[in-house]
């Protein structure tokens, strides 16, 4: 079984990863509390063939930040798994990064949901996400 730290978030963050996608979509955490978590991606080379940013990197860069921040809810032991996510596209960024900005909307014993702001580098509203966690216990290895 993985070991949980109980305190600080960013040994968290070090001892789980934030998975293989999200290091291969280059997605950086900046922030990591339950109250606001935060992280940012580039849009080279998460792009769709118009040279727009793809609306599914919004969606991987608002999962990553909202599994993480209810696995932290969650606390030591326990994990976050995804059960609903929705995303509605606003506009498309073209260069640059944008950044993803994560707060709770609920936070219960076994139900989290979060809300996911991504923004451009001119601070305009790029895509709102919203996530629903399913908090359980971690599994245990042979």
């Amino acid at each position: 079984m993985v070991m949980m730290p109980d305190s600080d978030p960013w040994e968290l963050l070090r001892t789980l990863g934030s998975g293989a996608l999200a290091t291969t979509m280059r997605i950086e955490f900046v922030e990591f509390a339950v109250e606001r978590s935060v992280a940012r991606m580039p849009v080279e080379g998460n792009t769709q063939p118009a040279m727009l940013m793809h609306g599914g990197a919004y969606v991987v860069l608002g999962e990553s930040l909202g599994s993480m921040a209810a696995t932290l809810f969650a606390g030591p032991g326990r994990l976050a798994v995804g059960i609903d996510i929705n995303a509605t596209h606003h506009r498309s960024a073209t260069s640059g990064w944008v950044t993803g900005v994560c707060t709770p909307v609920h936070l219960g014993r076994t139900i989290t949901s979060h809300e996911i702001v991504v923004s451009d580098d001119q601070d305009r509203r790029c895509s709102t996400i919203r996530i629903t966690n399913l908090l359980r216990d971690m599994p245990t290895r042979a």
